[in-house]
């Protein structure tokens, strides 16, 4: 018997009906800090992997394709840096005009 009720809230999930239960439970996810520090090491890993395989393309020890890779990856992580900090910047000086 208990099953056939669990049966029947799973497929009212899935036909589109929420319970209230489920729209009164918020689900938390990191902190604006962590998620922000989270995406800066990341990126200081990308780019430390990528001065790795340039110095090992230099010394031969690489292949090029993954020379190429190794340094595309890091310069991708590098703009996206730059600019999370533009915005960062920016929003900065935005609230520093407003008036109080």
């Amino acid at each position: 018997m208990i099953e056939s009720v669990s049966g029947i809230g799973s497929a009212s999930v899935s036909a589109g009906i929420r319970s209230p239960m489920a729209a009164a439970a918020p689900t938390q996810g990191p902190s604006f800090d962590q998620a922000l520090a989270q995406v800066v090491g990341s990126a200081v890993d990308t780019l430390q992997a990528g001065e790795a395989v340039a110095i090992q393309g230099i010394q031969g020890a690489a292949p090029p394709m993954k020379v190429v890779d190794g340094v595309m990856a890091a310069q991708r992580s590098l703009q996206t840096v730059l600019a999370i900090r533009d915005k960062a910047v920016s929003a900065y000086q935005e609230v520093a005009r407003m008036a109080i």
